[in-house]
């Protein structure tokens, strides 16, 4: 179950921008202590879209301390194989299967709080068959055009936006 009591929040309201133009990306948001944790019950899909549960609840968000995305190193046990990042699924490519050595620290925000984003053009680094899986690399863009976030949105793993620790930045009130 979610944790959702006041006590698993810090205090503050934080805004997200983009480091190339300023623009805001976000609203005003809450940050969560931690990466809430989604129950096994909590993980059956939605009939409609197939996705998990959002990650993060609206208005709030989180620091995910674990490297996220690409590039991706081969996993030294390949018999008893990892998650390639935190909460995702299993990843093999043709060496094997590999494991996250992307950016630590990005900010896991729920996708109607980053509502101004577009997907790259092309559809650029969204594999996955009901939504993008979130391993190919930055699939989001801010209104100017900068590459800023990763969504993760496929019917086998988690449904959240990471925001890029380098391509945006936090403003605390």
């Amino acid at each position: 179950m979610r944790s959702g009591s006041p006590e698993h929040y810090n205090e503050g309201m934080t805004v997200f921008l983009c480091s190339k133009c300023g623009t805001a990306i976000t609203p005003e948001l809450a940050e969560l202590a931690a990466i809430p944790d989604v129950s096994d019950d909590e993980r059956d899909r939605d009939k409609e879209t197939r996705r998990a549960p959002a990650t993060v609840p609206r208005g709030h968000y989180a620091i995910d301390p674990e490297p996220w995305g690409p590039p991706y190193v081969v996993q030294d046990d390949q018999e008893h194989p990892q998650s390639a990042q935190s909460r995702g699924p299993l990843v093999c490519r043709e060496e094997g299967f590999v494991i996250s050595a992307g950016s630590r620290h990005t900010v896991l925000v729920h996708l109607d709080d980053a509502a101004g984003l577009q997907p790259l053009p092309n559809w650029e680094n969204r594999s996955g068959c009901c939504g993008p899986t979130g391993d190919e690399g930055l699939n989001r863009a801010c209104p100017c055009g900068a590459p800023v976030a990763t969504l993760a949105a496929d019917c086998f793993g988690p449904f959240e936006l990471h925001l890029d620790p380098v391509r945006t930045y936090a403003f605390s009130q």
